[in-house]
């Protein structure tokens, strides 16, 4: 039934519409991002299911949301894991710990905006970009006190390295791991992606560290060095092994990922046990012990409960409300548009383009539900230009809205906008280079 001219249509276009205007709008209104996706999702396919009412058909939407709701509960049970995992190594001070050993170095502005740009490339492809330019936002702002300058630029720097790291692995963004998880391109394959995803970084990272001084940070009173709690090397140890075996599931036994994730997070669990009965509180975990409970012992199901669940059911609503306008028939006329009369090349360059005024989850999600007929080069082209084109703006990727709310004053969107030129460089040189290096793909 092409529902795409009829009222049910219609409506449910402008329904998204005006859901995903709240969103964009969240750091403004402080409307939590999944409520509007939510119930906007819920309308939609109550629409559709009423006008499947009286058809022949009555179960063919049924049918199709338990497709969408099986996509989103793999997603859903994999970020849960990993999400646990960070958590678990934040409260263990892993995170703590790197920051008081980078504030405690006498570097210089300029030599720290490359490290915290260098280790926010390598972090994001193993503990997502979100994460990683969190971390590294704490690190810019301990270090520049009084210098909003510094820290404004080194938070473009730490967007556009964590989205560039995230690109080249399955690990690194939602929509590397939507592909990933669909199996539209293998585990190793992803790498391929490396060199452009290093040309996205350097390129605007050389020309604004131009602007950085190369004076040293004034003198402030030194901090006790932070160390990690006991067991935080093993948890470490035990993420790796996680994503080892998830990626094992996937590539050898043909298992889901999330069944890997899930399968490693008994085993944060089971060393959680370990943790909690042999925990004995002393003047050490008085002093180190962070923020959660000053002798409280180590509790994995604490853990869970500070998941970030605002983001996970934003997810569900947003594969829900764009399953449902592609049920409808919008994907399909976009598709053939784009990928039709455009060319995938240029579709793929304007997806990029459309993520940094989107965001680039539910464009992402269009394109798979669209599932154009593409070789592996250019899924890896849109993988991509998602991945790294909402560097090009501040509301472009989860990194850069987290960061305007850590930093607020000090990185705004227009601090961002500055240095668009400069990302868009990037961003047209990683795009050339890959479709020169990986066109045998």
């Amino acid at each position: 039934m092409d529902l795409t001219t009829h009222w049910v249509g219609i409506v449910s276009i402008l329904l998204f519409v005006g859901a995903y205007s709240l969103v964009i709008t969240e750091e403004f209104t402080h409307l939590r991002k999944s409520k509007p996706v939510m119930l906007a999702a819920g309308i939609i396919w109550a629409l559709i299911a009423y006008q499947y009412a009286d058809s022949s058909q009555p179960h063919v939407v049924e049918e199709a949301v338990h497709n969408y709701l099986t996509e989103f509960a793999q997603l859903f049970l994999f970020l849960l894991a990993a999400m646990t995992y960070v958590n678990a190594m934040s409260e263990r001070n892993v995170f703590l710990a790197l920051r008081s050993w980078l504030t405690q170095r006498s570097y210089n502005y300029r030599t720290m905006f490359w490290i915290t740009g260098i280790l926010s490339f390598f972090l994001s492809p193993v503990i997502d970009n979100l994460t990683t330019a969190l971390v590294m936002c704490a690190v810019v702002m301990a270090i520049g006190q009084g210098n909003p300058r510094f820290i404004g630029i080194a938070c473009v720097n730490i967007v556009v390295a964590a989205n560039a790291g995230g690109a080249f692995s399955p690990f690194g963004d939602i929509t590397t791991l939507m592909v990933w998880q669909r199996g539209i391109i293998s585990f190793g394959t992803f790498f391929a992606l490396f060199l452009p995803s290093v040309v996205n970084f350097l390129v605007p990272a050389m020309i604004m560290s131009l602007a950085v001084p190369t004076s040293k940070p004034a003198a402030t009173e030194a901090e006790d060095a932070l160390v990690m709690k006991r067991g935080a090397r093993r948890i470490m140890i035990l993420f790796i092994c996680t994503i080892v075996t998830a990626v094992s599931f996937h590539n050898f036994l043909h298992l889901p990922p999330f069944l890997g994730m899930m399968t490693g997070l008994a085993g944060l669990k089971f060393f959680g046990y370990y943790l909690r009965r042999t925990h004995s509180v002393t003047a050490f975990d008085r002093k180190h012990y962070g923020e959660i409970g000053d002798t409280s012992p180590f509790d994995t199901f604490r853990e869970v409960s500070r998941v970030e669940w605002d983001t996970l059911l934003f997810f569900f609503g947003v594969i829900m409300c764009v399953g449902g306008l592609g049920f409808i028939g919008y994907l399909d006329q976009t598709s053939a548009y784009l990928y039709g009369q455009l060319g995938p090349t240029i579709a793929n360059i304007m997806v990029g383009v459309m993520s940094a005024i989107v965001d680039n989850i539910p464009v992402m999600v269009a394109v798979l539900e669209m599932h154009p007929d593409m070789n592996t080069q250019q899924w890896l082209l849109v993988t991509l230009t998602a991945g790294v084109g909402g560097s090009l703006l501040s509301i472009g990727s989860a990194a850069g809205i987290a960061l305007m709310g850590q930093a607020r004053g000090q990185y705004t969107f227009f601090t961002h906008l500055r240095w668009t030129p400069a990302i868009a460089l990037g961003y047209g040189l990683s795009i050339w280079l890959h479709l020169l290096i990986n066109r045998g793909l």
